[in-house]
């Protein structure tokens, strides 16, 4: 790939924008509140706009077009299922104890509610998702950078990926660092606009090279043009899932686990500058997020409808240019301009269980860029990429930052500092984070889909959560002691599950099997989404049991924290527009017919 001056101009200016915005913001940091919440002063279209961004990292650009690749159109249902009904729910009836309580984090919210253990377990479990979650992100830009060969010529090839991850390191390090969660905030919204501008011209240039929609419906089998398709068995359509384990799986428990109790969404809208705000907050930004679907997933069916023989840059030179091997090439095979998959690291091939070539659908994105972009626009597309990856990287860190000083240092190691050290406290816990990502960078690189390995994070962390949320909020006889065993229960339950079974072609090990193999399953993603109900049904069952011969707190106690028990905000000040069930209503309507116009 030959990048032109005006290419890297483009990047070049991002970067030093990037670094910019946390060095003009360091001097407002004088509290560990304008670190950690950004003073809760955030007008409501920002927070909305950096809700959304925190969740458009590599595992959204990257991952979901490689879904787009390997499954199909039926990803879109990690959006009109799996995410828009939760960010609904959250801004009618969680933001409103979030925001209310005062509380600075999830597990702190947990803490008031139910009791320190409880929060402690949640603490720790989400310091460890959040690393794992921004060492993806660090992953993906490393896998960008050698794939492309930005940094050919200047460093090693052998030592690209490596130099990759520190890069990445350094630059998110340095703008949170300097001005914490508002640093955070203001440069996801450059990212999120940064994006639209870069994916826009692909996907329109790509639909007019396949012949549009109805060209791609005649290139690919019928489960992947269709969402709901073939979904009454697992073995009649690409996800490999049936309709209760997506409804179920992804379409409640993974998804309201996510969104209704990731501290790394919530986050942005505690920053929100009121309750009303904060309520907003989700719901505006459901309205961007059930149109990025044609972003970020067509271009992965776009790049598995495009000929291979047409591209002007074949997979295997994709291939030869990341690690030098030349791979054997089916000019009819259906993966389109997808790459073989190699090791990043040794630079060979890497083959299934039965010897079989796997394809890089990580890379579906990419290869799209260098397909399709001309000198100048490739470069704001580059530019686009490597903002996803910032974005991803620097909420979980920012996320990680707060929980470890507000829920780990403060609590049990440290109670009684001044708040100058917690600010300090902060920014070494910044430090921390991006090196525990790294480690983690190398650990996602046994996967040939990020989202897989995302949504396994999520089935082993939100999934046995959102239990304990959704007992704690709406029944107020649920105790601190049921809430701890059935957390602990329910994640347990969710390790057994992954240690018991196995997708199908997959070594026993990190894709699961490691225990013994009982059961296999059609794909990653299935396996993800019948442990997340595993995990979700015990700790639901075991919470309840427990929570039924143990003491509740008080009713006094629970104001605020339990919807029975708390009083309703008043509306009467708002016009109907500004109401958040009005714009629920709304984008309720336009989900509807969204899955109705792609069934």
């Amino acid at each position: 790939m030959h990048l032109s001056p005006i290419d890297w101009l483009i990047m070049l200016v991002y970067f030093v924008f990037v670094l910019g915005i946390g060095f003009a913001l360091k001097r407002y940091m004088r509290t560990s509140t304008d670190f950690f919440l950004a003073g809760r002063s955030i007008p409501a279209w920002v927070c909305g706009l950096a809700f959304i961004s925190a969740n458009l990292g590599a595992q959204e650009v990257i991952g979901m077009g490689a879904s787009g690749a390997k499954y199909g159109i039926i990803t879109s249902h990690f959006y009109w299922i799996g995410a828009i009904p939760a960010m609904l729910f959250v801004g009618l009836f969680m933001m409103p104890f979030y925001y209310g309580s005062k509380a600075r984090s999830v597990p702190e919210y947990l803490r008031l509610r139910y009791d320190e253990k409880t929060r402690a377990v949640n603490a720790f479990s989400f310091a460890i998702m959040t690393v794992f979650s921004s060492g993806i992100s660090m992953y993906a830009m490393a896998l960008l950078i050698q794939t492309l060969g930005l940094l050919h010529g200047i460093v090693p090839d052998a030592w690209v990926f490596h130099v990759s991850i520190i890069l990445s390191a350094v630059i998110v390090l340095g703008y949170i660092f300097l001005g914490g969660l508002t640093s955070a905030i203001y440069n996801e919204v450059l990212q999120f606009f940064l994006i639209v501008a870069g994916f826009l011209p692909l996907v329109w240039i790509g639909l007019r090279n396949v012949g549009g929609w109805h060209g791609i419906q005649q290139k690919l089998p019928t489960t992947m043009t269709h969402s709901w398709r073939g979904m009454t068995h697992a073995s009649t359509n690409s996800l490999g899932v049936e309709v209760v384990g997506l409804v179920m799986g992804l379409g409640f428990v993974l998804s309201f686990g996510y969104w209704c109790t990731d501290f790394l969404v919530i986050q942005r809208a505690m920053a929100a500058e009121s309750q009303d705000s904060a309520r907003r907050v989700p719901i505006i930004a459901a309205v961007p997020k059930m149109f990025f679907p044609f972003l970020v997933i067509l271009p992965g069916l776009i790049a598995v409808s495009v000929t291979s023989h047409s591209s002007a840059m074949q997979p295997t030179s994709i291939t030869q240019q990341a690690s030098g091997h030349a791979l054997p090439l089916d000019e009819a095979h259906p993966h389109g301009i997808i790459p073989q998959k190699v090791d990043p690291i040794s630079g060979h091939p890497i083959l299934d269980t039965n010897g079989n070539p796997v394809y890089d659908y990580d890379l579906a994105i990419p290869v799209m860029l260098l397909h399709f972009f001309p000198t100048g626009i490739l470069g704001l597309g580059l530019t686009a990429l490597l903002a996803s990856f910032m974005s991803g990287m620097a909420g979980n860190v920012t996320a990680f930052n707060t929980v470890w000083t507000y829920d780990i240092y403060q609590s049990y190691i440290k109670k009684d500092a001044s708040d100058a050290h917690y600010l300090w406290m902060g920014r070494i816990a910044t430090i921390g984070g991006i090196l525990l990502s790294i480690a983690a960078a190398y650990a996602v690189t046994n996967f040939n889909n990020i989202m897989d390995a995302l949504q396994l994070i999520f089935s082993l962390v939100n999934a046995p959560l959102f239990a304990t949320f959704l007992l704690g909020m709406f029944w107020k006889r649920t105790t601190g002691h049921g809430a701890f065993t059935g957390l602990l229960t329910g994640t347990a339950a969710a390790l057994v599950h992954h240690g018991l079974t196995i997708p199908a072609d997959a070594v026993p090990g990190i894709h699961g099997g490691w225990i013994h193999v009982v059961h296999t399953y059609p794909s990653d993603m299935a396996q993800n989404f019948w442990t997340a109900i595993f995990a979700f049904g015990v700790n639901l069952l075991v919470t309840t049991v427990v929570s039924l011969f143990t003491k509740p707190r008080p009713e006094p106690e629970l104001v605020g924290l339990v919807y029975s028990l708390t009083p309703k905000a008043p509306e009467h000040h708002l016009t109907w527009y500004q109401k958040p069930l009005t714009l629920a209503l709304g984008v309720l309507a336009v989900l509807v017919a969204l899955n109705l116009v792609f069934a």
